[in-house]
């Protein structure tokens, strides 16, 4: 039987296709606010999965803008009441359901201080989209599994869009069309030898960098919620700072390589950590001959994050089956989060 999980992680495209049918008018609302009042600063509030679409909302909004992004600790808003200057800049929520009261009070706290404040939300008429000044709907559909995926795809796809017309980049917008067919073809990809490597293992790296290292972040998040795994994710730089020395002998890495002026790094990282006897699964495109796993190729490179998340929550269900666990019912988790 088909978990959810699955299902759901296949409906991406679908949903992606609905969100270009419906949210550009919103998007370019928003766009068109930011460009004629530019902020200084960029602030994300999110946790869990939204927190790592956020990361590449981040990344993406320096590298393709320029403006400096950062992820605020919202008990700095909840708990400490700091009184933080943010009038004219802006803040950005991401969330499934936008019922957590922590990210509802943090936007309702900073719309009230003068940010420009905006919401992503897969779920409808929630207190998150009434504590913002913009909402922008993902268009995923009803999400059953507690490990999301259709909704991060959809948070991704809307993200990048939304920096596409910020930046009134023609290029990038037209990609984005092209997005729903090469999730599908993602989607295909033969990630069975991660499974066999992975099958029996109890801790795992997971690395990236750039908009990379946000997929890294959200397949550790996974293989922890759905396999059990103590899987960690950090940068290729940050890995030889500290937390290469747990590497041994067959020590699990899973490197993210996409294309992008981080990949020659990560394949050396990898090449690296073989020749110290870490067993290796490198996922990069299929022009990379030392790879294990193989990544699509959107339109544009900032868009193949998304496609290697689409290949790799694939895998992700079956690791969980064939470990004898439940992809849709997680241990001591539920769907809807709340925190403070």
């Amino acid at each position: 039987m088909t978990s959810k999980m699955l299902e759901e992680a296949l409906s991406a495209a679908t949903a992606v296709e609905g969100q270009l049918q419906h949210l550009d008018p919103q998007l370019i609302e928003v766009a068109g606010r930011l460009n004629r009042q530019p902020p200084q600063v960029v602030m994300t509030v999110a946790r869990g999965s939204s927190d790592h679409a956020a990361s590449y909302f981040a990344y993406l909004t320096m590298q393709q803008l320029g403006f400096p992004v950062a992820s605020l600790p919202m008990s700095v808003v909840t708990m400490q009441q700091a009184p933080l200057r943010v009038s004219g800049q802006a803040a950005f929520a991401f969330s499934q359901s936008g019922q957590s009261p922590d990210l509802v009070n943090s936007m309702r706290l900073l719309r009230k201080r003068g940010a420009l404040s905006v919401a992503m939300v897969n779920a409808q008429d929630t207190p998150l989209e009434a504590a913002s000044e913009f909402c922008l709907p993902l268009h995923a559909g009803a999400e059953r599994s507690v490990a999301a995926t259709k909704s991060f795809i959809a948070t991704l796809s809307a993200s990048a869009r939304l920096i596409a017309h910020w930046k009134q980049d023609a290029q990038l917008l037209e990609a984005g069309l092209a997005l729903p067919q090469g999730l599908r073809e993602a989607a295909t990809q033969d990630w069975s030898p991660a499974v066999e490597a992975l099958r029996d293992s109890q801790r795992l790296m997971v690395i990236g960098r750039g908009a990379g290292f946000a997929i890294a972040q959200e397949a550790a998040l996974k293989l922890k919620e759905t396999s059990a795994i103590q899987a960690e994710a950090f940068s290729s730089a940050e890995v030889r700072h500290g937390p290469m020395a747990l590497i041994g002998d067959n020590y699990p890495l899973l490197v993210f390589a996409p294309r992008g002026a981080e990949q020659a790094g990560l394949i050396s990282l990898a090449a690296d950590m073989r020749q110290r006897g870490a067993r290796v699964l490198l996922a990069a495109p299929d022009d990379i001959v030392e790879r294990d796993l193989t990544l699509g190729r959107a339109e544009h490179p900032v868009l193949d994050p998304i496609l290697a998340i689409q290949s790799f929550y694939g895998m992700a269900a079956s690791l969980a089956e064939a470990r004898g666990m439940d992809p849709d019912q997680p241990r001591h988790l539920s769907k809807v989060t709340r925190t403070h």
